[in-house]
């Protein structure tokens, strides 16, 4: 199942340059599984025709407020009663003044005054208008009564001049989607994630690390945060970017890993190390790149840090889950380490199967616990396991 299957979504499209970028919108939002309805504004109409957004979401697109086929089911608030979410974007100047000031005069203002779903507004406009004081209070009062916005982002506007107004990226409005319509099993939780492998430098050039590509690690801080915690993602050089609405603490090696989980772990109800950190790294670094001919053959290792050790000795009331990637005699290993580190949880997968290891987009778990019971989790996309390892640890550590 997709994150918004079964959700209905207005989407409500403004007169901006940005309208086009609503096409985009529709489509990341129907793959995901949704139902879209869009309203398309009479000034949005000058950028973008009915018919491609028609097309596009599959279903009528509605421009009139007295439209007398829409409106034989009083079609506003029909609109506005079934909506999951309403999402305007681009929300121009002009609408978010005429929804602070309470003006329904079409059909999009009139089902954002009547509907009781979320509203979500991704504003575009120039960059002295959006820090004009006006639209600054304005985006402040509807903050204030609970409206979510999604910044813009800053960059090169149609206008010419560069700086904050345009819209933001799909995929970011997308993801804020989500969160607003995912269940909040971890509603008021701060969460620290560790994802990514980790980089032990041999010399300026070379270094010691591993194959992980931190997709099931960014996958469980995502999936956190659209349950509603607080999270902290601590990465390794993993080539991802960092993911929306949450603070990302980058990092290279295991002893940086270590200080910055650490410190984010003091005031963390769960922590989820699912980072691949190395064993061991050099004794000591070369200052100088090594030359082959000069090479004999050594290279001193010493164990690195051991977090999860660290965190098990010194947890308080955290929940603590680890992750075994194995190739072999999966249960005994996974079991042995989460007693050794004193885990609540720990999840094992074969990384020697080649379509859930390393760098694949699908993993199939099993998750040990503490109290002697295990849950398998059938092979599926890693945000979907992601979710359903939150569902059980929450059901087990972490009751609503």
């Amino acid at each position: 199942m997709t994150t918004l299957s079964g959700k209905e979504i207005v989407l409500g499209v403004t007169g901006g340059i940005a309208a086009y970028k609503a096409c985009e919108i529709v489509r990341a939002l129907r793959k995901d599984g949704a139902d879209v309805r869009v309203i398309l504004t009479a000034s949005g109409a000058r950028f973008i025709t009915p018919l491609t957004l028609q097309t596009l979401s599959k279903n009528p697109v509605y421009t009139d407020l007295f439209d007398l086929i829409t409106e034989s089911e009083i079609g506003h608030i029909s609109l506005a009663q079934r909506a999951n979410l309403l999402m305007i974007a681009p929300a121009t100047a002009n609408i978010l003044g005429k929804i602070r000031g309470g003006i329904a005069d079409d059909m999009l203002s009139t089902v954002v005054m009547a509907t009781a779903a979320p509203v979500l507004l991704a504003p575009a406009m120039n960059s002295r208008m959006y820090a004009s004081p006006a639209v600054r209070e304005n985006v402040e009062v509807l903050r204030e009564r609970g409206f979510t916005f999604v910044e813009p982002d800053e960059g090169e506007l149609a206008c010419g001049t560069v700086g904050p107004g345009r819209l933001a990226d799909t995929e970011k409005i997308v993801e804020m989607a989500r969160i607003l319509l995912a269940e909040k099993i971890l509603a008021g939780k701060r969460v620290v994630v560790g994802a990514g492998p980790t980089a032990e430098d041999i010399d300026p050039v070379r270094f010691l690390t591993n194959r992980s590509s931190g997709k099931m690690g960014f996958a469980m801080a995502v999936a956190a945060r659209r349950f509603g915690a607080d999270v902290t993602l601590v990465a390794g050089p993993a080539r991802l970017p960092d993911p929306p609405f949450m603070k990302t603490v980058r990092v290279r090696s295991a002893k940086e890993m270590m200080g910055a989980v650490g410190k984010a772990a003091e005031t963390a109800d769960a922590v989820v190390m699912a980072a691949a950190v190395a064993d061991f790294r050099p004794e000591s670094a070369a200052s100088q790149k090594i030359k082959k001919e000069t090479f004999d053959g050594r290279i001193p290792l010493v164990p690195t840090e051991d977090i999860l050790a660290s965190l098990g000795r010194s947890r308080g009331n955290r929940v603590l889950v680890g992750f075994a990637a194995e190739t072999n005699d999966l249960a005994g290993n996974a079991v042995d380490k989460m007693r050794r580190k004193n885990l609540d949880a720990i999840v094992a997968n074969d990384v020697s199967r080649p379509d859930i290891g390393f760098e694949s987009d699908s993993n199939e778990v099993r998750v040990y616990f503490s109290d002697g019971t295990a849950l398998d989790l059938a092979m599926a996309a890693k945000d979907a396991i992601a979710s359903a390892v939150w569902r059980a640890v929450c059901r087990k550590f972490l009751p609503g």
